[in-house]
């Protein structure tokens, strides 16, 4: 929209114009989202939806690296604790004792860290208790 407005002309009318121009050009067609409906249209408005929306897509976050890593230490336990077998809780244990070790030898940027690696033992232990709980209440024990 490189023309200017003409003296005289409406802002409206002008911008109307512009806008007609361009649908007639097929210009709102090649659009991201042409012919999908809106995302959650009840939701309540949010100013700054377009910012967490992209933050989203490019996976970024808000939160200073030292609390990014308490809520993936948290994440990696409960997956762990879910995990299909022995061996996987413990590679998920390993993995993400790494990145805590690292942070403890480089601390990361915000609040104190507060995390220690896990004990993988008293991991799989909890591991072994979920699955004898989930089997003697299959057995209506």
């Amino acid at each position: 929209m490189t023309e200017r407005k003409p003296p005289g002309v409406s802002f409206e009318s002008f911008v109307d114009r512009q806008i007609r121009e361009a649908a007639e050009r097929g210009e709102f067609a090649r659009l991201p989202g042409f012919g999908k409906p809106l995302e959650r249209p009840d939701a309540p408005y949010d100013e700054s939806w377009w910012i967490k929306e992209k933050m989203a897509r490019e996976q970024l976050s808000f939160l200073p690296p030292s609390l990014v890593l308490r809520k993936e230490a948290e994440d990696a336990l409960q997956a762990a604790t879910a995990a299909p077998s022995e061996r996987t809780a413990r590679r998920i244990i390993a993995d993400i004792n790494d990145k805590i070790r690292a942070a403890l030898a480089r601390p990361p940027e915000g609040p104190p860290l507060g995390l220690v690696p896990f004990d993988a033992d008293a991991v799989v232990a909890d591991w072994r208790a979920v699955r004898e709980s989930e089997g003697s209440e299959g057995r209506g024990v």
